[in-house]
């Protein structure tokens, strides 16, 4: 199968449009060829973000983002609660046995899908291979990487890998930020999103990403917490303090996405911008608590905050994003009960869920009952024409029935009953097929069709092993917030605790 995020050279524009003038459809009608293109998830989306931030698609208070612009964050907060209540969850011995495969088979992902030469991780990989390392590709991902360097702290902490030490653990985590210090190619200290595996070099079209670097740099902060190791500690530092944060503002007021090379057909800067709430707390947190080259708290304000109604529920939301935009910055930031001027930004990701399972069990079926409570949940994701983002509330892109584990997965610690009752009832119906492997659950798959993605992707697994562990004990949230310059951002920025 074609990979998810290859497109031809100089085809992201019309791609956008494509998808901005019919969400509905949200793919090409051809698969791509695999040479040529990158792009990361963000930039495939961003077209249809705008024009539904312009356009008001569904009823609700539109921001004043937009590409290319600054935002408002004028918006007021969600009404809280939404109409259905949060149930309180207490594992059971079959919720533990569960969680534990589905951790310690994705932590095993980061270890053997990983160089052990540099630390890099592999973007995706097939799910069946027995261990060996997957040889069909080169493609390593920074984000995938600083999701597994978080992973490593839960296999060590749990004892996931058995025959690894704890010593061997550590000098894999300074291997993998040494040869970033010291190796990677990176601009003002943002590294390209896709490099070579083996070499380090950046991939061919492969763009300088501000948010990919945010997520390495969690990675990197949060195994600095962690492992408390001398060396580990002076790397980290150093590749966070390098990030000359100003620069990829570009004089605006807000990030921009990506950065491209003389070499790229449209070098500097991209005009898409995160200035519209989705992932982006991580790197805005990131910035304002830089020691080196900061940006200002009021920076926060700069990004909109629409509100998105359905069925009951009032969230902070773009129309068009897919749910792990409500998931990402949760991984290492602890926003539980506390709030800033804008949100519960914790309590919002719960809304997001709530909504999103509620979209998926309403959705029109074509042929068959697609979605249940026994099988829903949507996200950005490999699906049989190749790499999409989908979701909704409102619908988007070619929903046909396929399923997305991580869209549960990254939500546990939001909606722990609902999403724990929906992967292990899938674990039980499809554990013998070709949707569970090595690494815990593929991709994606469709079983009425019979179509089961043959890979998992590294966010993918990263997100649900990290959110599992943040569900039954907080590990990665205290460690995170122990990093100083992390909860002084969020100090900055006006959250307070709500008790």
């Amino acid at each position: 199968m074609l990979k998810h995020r290859y497109m031809k050279a100089g085809a992201t524009s019309a791609m956008r449009e494509l998808q901005a003038l019919a969400p509905q459809a949200g793919k090409l009608t051809a698969e791509p060829p695999r040479h040529a293109w990158l792009m990361n998830r963000r930039e495939m989306i961003r077209g249809v973000t705008a024009v539904a931030a312009a356009q008001c698609l569904l009823p609700v208070g539109c921001g004043s983002g937009g590409s290319g612009g600054s935002g408002s964050g004028s918006s007021a907060p969600p009404a809280w609660p939404p109409s259905l209540p949060v149930g309180t969850w207490t594992p059971s011995a079959a919720d533990d046995t569960f969680l534990d495969a589905l951790e310690q088979q994705g932590c095993l992902y980061f270890w053997e899908q990983a160089n052990p030469s540099n630390g890099q991780v592999l973007d995706h990989a097939a799910n069946n291979l027995g261990g060996a390392m997957d040889t069909s590709t080169t493609e390593s991902s920074i984000a995938a990487t600083g999701f597994g360097l978080t992973a490593l702290c839960i296999a060590d902490s749990r004892g996931y890998l058995p025959g690894v030490t704890h010593a061997q653990i550590v000098a894999r985590v300074q291997t993998t930020l040494s040869f970033y210090l010291n190796n990677m190619p990176n601009e003002n200290g943002f590294f390209y999103h896709f490099n070579d595996v083996n070499t380090g070099q950046p991939l061919s079209g492969s763009e300088v990403s501000s948010i990919d670097t945010a997520w390495l740099l969690c990675g990197a902060l949060a195994a600095r917490a962690y492992f408390n190791d001398s060396l580990i500690t002076s790397l980290a530092t150093q590749l966070y303090n390098r990030v000359d944060w100003p620069w990829m503002l570009n004089g605006g007021q807000t990030f921009a996405m990506a950065w491209y090379p003389a070499s790229a057909a449209n070098p500097g800067f991209s005009s898409a911008r995160y200035n519209v709430y989705c992932e982006l707390m991580a790197l805005y947190l990131l910035a304002i608590g830089s020691p080196t080259y900061p940006i200002a708290p009021s920076y926060w304000n700069n990004f909109a905050r629409p509100i998105l109604s359905y069925e009951g529920y009032s969230y902070i939301s773009s129309d068009t994003d897919p749910l792990f935009t409500h998931q990402y910055s949760h991984a290492w930031f602890d926003f539980r009960s506390k709030s800033d001027a804008y949100a519960n930004y914790f309590n919002n990701s719960i809304a997001a869920t709530q909504a999103h399972e509620t979209f998926c069990l309403a959705y029109p079926s074509v042929a068959n009952a697609w979605y249940n409570e026994d099988y829903w949940g949507i996200t950005s994701s490999d699906y049989v024409g190749g790499y999409t983002a989908w979701g909704g509330p409102p619908a988007q892109g070619p929903i046909d029935g396929t399923v997305v584990p991580c869209a549960a997965a990254g939500s546990l610690p939001f909606l722990p009953n609902e999403c724990l009752q929906v992967l292990e009832a899938m674990h039980t119906n499809y554990g013998s097929s070709p949707a569970w492997g090595r690494y815990g659950f593929v991709d994606a798959f469709h079983p009425t069709a019979d179509w089961y993605c043959t890979d998992v992707l590294g966010i993918d697994q990263g997100i649900s092993v990290l959110m599992a562990e943040n569900l039954r004990t907080g590990l990665i949230w205290s460690n995170f917030m122990n990093n100083p310059e992390c909860a002084q951002a969020m100090q900055l920025v006006g959250f307070k605790d709500q008790g």
